[in-house]
């Protein structure tokens, strides 16, 4: 779990006038001055100043609190403290989300490059890397092409495809966060509390959706395509590569952009492959995710501490409470085992694909080595798209299992070959688990005989009904019985 899961700074305000943004002002304290903008409810409101010291500032807490503020920010700030409380909706105010992702992808990543839209050229080029990509993968697995468009997405465009997906990882937890808001009152007095209890609700969906649009914009700005979770976070059939964020990838690496791009075009294929002909993979992926998040468990004490001294003039109590960790997995057999089974799926997902790339591309790239490695170094630190995970679901990946199964597939396509390698999707129930991947060459050995002895039983059963009908006559009948 990462150390503060739901921090709620909004992000700056969308630049104007190009790279120059809004000026602030320097006595301000909002985060141009090098803090946390304070709202009145944790959040910081564009151009407002929460020190006590101005005019007025110690007789009238209205003025401290607003007079900095001209009067169109003045407007926005109570526009958006009005939405906050007003929204009746699920348990994340994803419209709320959905507006601070855009606003963190304008404002451009921190090495300052900003988003733009695909031009002809991009497209055209993620067009043939895609195509050509489905090529080579055609040699090495029997899944058959999953693409059936191969697009070019601008930061923007991405959070707009992806959110759907979002909302399906994230609104199982949230879903337990308002439950809890609601339960931590004495039976009692929930009854005489109802209108705290809702706006409660409602300050919880507005905080998740503002820490989850927060995490999507800066994750947009990082992520190559639409599965680098592992997970098809994308439109079904869509391959789909960020063209701006492929060539930051390989800036410093010293590879042709070409083959930085055709590299990570076989990745995506071959996750598009991998959803779009296992049927059962998505939802047993987003399935575990929920039954995963249905095991965690909410510090009642820290909440129902937050609740009793809440002030109704100093709100961010609570959320200085969520940001100190108040979820946590229940230490219990049955969530270790959803952990387990979670993990070991994405890490098979994310295995298979490593080994389809590395054989495709091993003949043909001469950078092949050096971009896989790359590759999982980036998860081995902890890279953005699992770090996104974590902080979002509380969930984190473990690196060693995807080079785990990144070896076994690898084993078994030697063994077994492509065919016998790629059967293993056709049920859930056939994949290695967690304790294959820790003995890769026992399950591969293991599995081969299971498979060669079954398959001859079935080949000596199929012959044997051949032969009976062969022996009976028009009427149906054994000719040895008439």
């Amino acid at each position: 779990m990462s150390d503060t899961p739901f921090g709620f700074g909004l992000p700056p305000e969308e630049p104007e006038n190009g790279d120059e943004g809004k000026k602030k002002d320097p006595a301000g304290g909002g985060q141009g001055s090098g803090g946390q903008g304070g709202g009145p409810f944790g959040f910081g409101f564009p151009g407002m100043n929460m020190g006590m010291g101005g005019p007025g500032g110690a007789d009238n807490p209205f003025a401290a609190m607003f007079g900095s503020m001209n009067p169109q920010d003045l407007g926005a700030a109570f526009q958006q403290l009005g939405q906050m409380l007003s929204y009746e909706g699920g348990p994340v105010n994803w419209d709320m989300a959905k507006q601070i992702a855009r606003q963190v992808v304008a404002q451009g990543t921190a090495d300052g490059v900003k988003d733009e839209s695909v031009g002809p050229a991009e497209k055209a080029a993620v067009e043939e890397a895609v195509r050509l990509a489905d090529l080579w993968l055609d040699q090495v697995t029997s899944l058959p092409s999953g693409a059936g468009t191969a697009v070019a997405w601008s930061r923007a465009e991405w959070v707009e495809a992806t959110l759907p997906a979002w909302r399906q990882l994230v609104d199982p937890v949230a879903e337990r966060v308002g439950a809890a808001m609601g339960d931590v009152l004495p039976e009692e007095m929930q009854a005489m509390a109802g209108p705290l209890i809702g706006m409660m609700r409602s300050m919880g969906g507005a905080m998740f959706g503002q820490q989850i649009g927060q995490a999507v914009g800066v994750l947009a700005g990082e992520v190559v395509g639409s599965t680098d979770v592992g997970l098809p976070l994308g439109p079904a059939g869509k391959a789909a590569l960020l063209p701006l964020n492929v060539a930051a990838f390989g800036k410093d690496l010293g590879v042709p952009s070409d083959e930085v791009r055709l590299y990570l075009a076989l990745r995506e294929a071959a996750h598009q492959r991998l959803f779009a002909h296992v049927p059962w993979l998505r939802s047993h992926l987003f399935g575990a995710v929920e039954g995963y998040a249905r095991g965690i468990k909410v510090d009642t004490s820290k909440l129902e501490e937050a609740v009793g001294r809440l002030d109704p003039t100093q709100p961010e109590q609570l959320q200085e409470a969520l940001q100190q960790g108040m979820f946590q997995p229940e230490d219990t057999a049955e969530q270790k085992a959803a952990l387990a089974r979670l993990e070991t799926a994405l890490a098979l997902v994310e295995g298979w694909v490593d080994a389809v790339v590395h054989e495709a591309a091993k003949s043909r790239l001469t950078s092949a080595d050096a971009l896989r490695e790359t590759l999982r170094r980036r998860r081995a630190t902890g890279g953005p798209a699992e770090q996104t995970f974590a902080t979002l679901i509380g969930l984190q990946l473990r690196p060693r299992r995807l080079r785990d199964a990144a070896r076994l597939w690898a084993s078994l396509t030697d063994a077994r070959g492509v065919d016998g390698r790629d059967g293993l999707w056709e049920h859930p129930d056939m994949l290695p688990t967690a304790t294959d991947l820790d003995d890769p060459d026992g399950f591969v050995h293991r599995e081969h005989l299971d498979f060669s002895e079954l398959d001859k039983m079935l080949g000596e059963a199929a012959e044997g009904r051949s032969e009976g009908d062969g022996d009976r006559g028009d009427d149906g009948k054994d000719d040895t019985q008439k």
